[in-house]
């Protein structure tokens, strides 16, 4: 290149570096003068105030006349109530807690359709507060299969019962002795262990709670039930046979690991006639509590698909107003 043409050169590259250093200016003004960008604002809308469930206990006269059976329960959970949440009842499978392929099955249809394993109920075990301490501890060893079956099916919780007899203190330091047992054994599973108010003395919201200040351990909780208060069935008819539900579950909340939504009949409003709902939901919540209640019909009036239906519409409605 001779000097002219260099000369040329150098004199339109200083001339672009001019132009691009204007651009860059100007655009670097212009930057300036548009308002800085706003943060993306969190969304406002509140979380529901609670999450529903479905218990299986709901279909006991179906499973029980063959109409139905626990390995159609996810599907029937999802498919006909679009609910998301089941609590099996043991008595509906009593001889599969052991079965690996029973439970693989039943895993794999709740994977299907999407359904999540909440809890397990166990009944006709024996009593975890049996005074005979060979009975109590045949008792703790009989739960142990539900407990790894509950494990297996993704369960956060096996649901229990405290039955015990003597004097009222008797009573809670041996049920807290075979609840210890347990629930030590189920903590090695990172299952929760919790106990229903379901007559006798467990149906009084004081003395349950009081069992668990005895029991004092982290895997160690209750599963307050709306309807399940009376302190002596064979006298149900009598209203001193009752411990006052709304005290009850307000006793049992600080330990609560899942509800039982227990429902009978509705008034022509779609308000259970045994429980409110609007005052029993509020005292749930105020403790904090925001997992799942289970629903748990129990009515005669209705037939098991309708008293579903009525207790799920319920519990959505209240549902809306707490989460306002």
């Amino acid at each position: 290149m001779n000097r002219r043409d260099f000369l040329h050169a150098s004199t339109l590259s200083a001339a672009g570096l001019a132009l691009g250093a204007c651009a860059s200016s100007h655009a670097h003004a212009s930057a300036q003068d548009q308002p800085a960008a706003q943060p993306e604002k969190p969304s406002m809308a509140k979380p529901p105030a609670f999450k529903i469930s479905l218990a299986e206990w709901s279909f006991h006269r179906a499973i029980k006349a063959g109409e139905m059976t626990n390995l159609d329960f996810p599907r029937v959970t999802r498919e006909d109530y679009g609910i998301e949440a089941v609590e099996y009842v043991n008595q509906f499978f009593m001889d599969k807690p052991k079965d690996e392929a029973y439970l693989a099955d039943l895993k794999k249809r709740c994977d299907d359709h999407g359904i999540y394993s909440n809890l397990i109920m166990c009944d006709s075990l024996g009593e975890l507060g049996n005074p005979d301490g060979g009975r109590r501890n045949q008792t703790v060893e009989n739960h142990k299969p539900w407990v790894q079956a509950a494990a297996y099916l993704g369960c956060q919780a096996l649901r229990v019962n405290a039955a015990s007899s003597g004097t009222y203190e008797e009573q809670q330091r041996l049920a807290a002795d075979g609840l210890r047992k347990l629930v030590e054994y189920a903590a090695k599973y990172n299952l929760n262990l919790i106990v229903e108010n379901h007559g006798g003395l467990s149906s009084n919201g004081e003395w349950l709670s009081g069992v668990m200040k005895l029991v004092d351990h982290p895997r160690m909780g209750t599963l307050p039930d709306f309807g399940n208060f009376c302190l002596d069935w064979a006298h149900k008819d009598d209203p001193t046979a009752w411990y006052d539900r709304y005290k009850g579950v307000t006793e049992m909340m600080p330990y609560a690991r899942a509800v039982s939504a227990k429902s009978h009949d509705f008034d022509e409003h779609g308000e259970e006639t045994t429980t409110d709902y609007h005052r029993m939901l509020k005292i749930v919540t105020d403790a904090g509590y925001h997992s799942y209640l289970g629903i748990e019909y129990e009515g005669e009036k209705l037939g098991e698909p309708e008293g579903v239906r009525a207790t799920l519409a319920l519990l959505e409605r209240v549902r809306a107003e707490l989460s306002v």
